[in-house]
């Protein structure tokens, strides 16, 4: 993954945010979205779209687009540097390679106490019975 040449691919697009804020909101296009496309990014390698389009399919739509979008500012260059560190973010952690699980067995003490703790409970079930039945 090169970083540069990802940043040189983002597309990006001021419109109006939500929510309240008067005047100064209703003229300024202060929200920011992103868009990538991540089947024809040459930044990435295929593996790494494959990836990608697995981990990040809830935000990939149908045309291939990973769209990321930010309003938390009422300023549009903080609202876009945020946007882009958290596209960035979601992108590297996507790539991780997950760490193959290893295989444990329960120690003999875990095993006894678990078994322990079976007959205890049994036994308190048991005393809630009816003596005469």
């Amino acid at each position: 993954m090169n970083d540069e040449l990802i940043l040189t691919e983002l597309d990006y697009k001021a419109v109006r945010s939500s929510g309240p804020g008067g005047q100064h909101a209703n003229k300024t296009a202060t929200k920011v979205e992103l868009s990538f496309d991540v089947e024809n990014s040459e930044a990435l390698s295929e593996k790494e779209k494959l990836r990608v389009q697995k981990k990040l399919a809830g935000r990939i739509n149908k045309e291939g687009f990973l769209k990321m979008s930010s309003e938390d500012s009422r300023s549009q260059h903080t609202n876009k540097e945020i946007v882009t560190q958290n596209f960035l973010f979601e992108l590297k952690e996507s790539l991780k390679k997950p760490k193959p699980r290893k295989k444990t067995r329960p120690t003999k003490a875990s095993k006894i106490k678990r078994l322990k703790a079976k007959k205890k409970k049994s036994e308190i079930k048991a005393n809630r019975k009816d003596p005469l039945k």
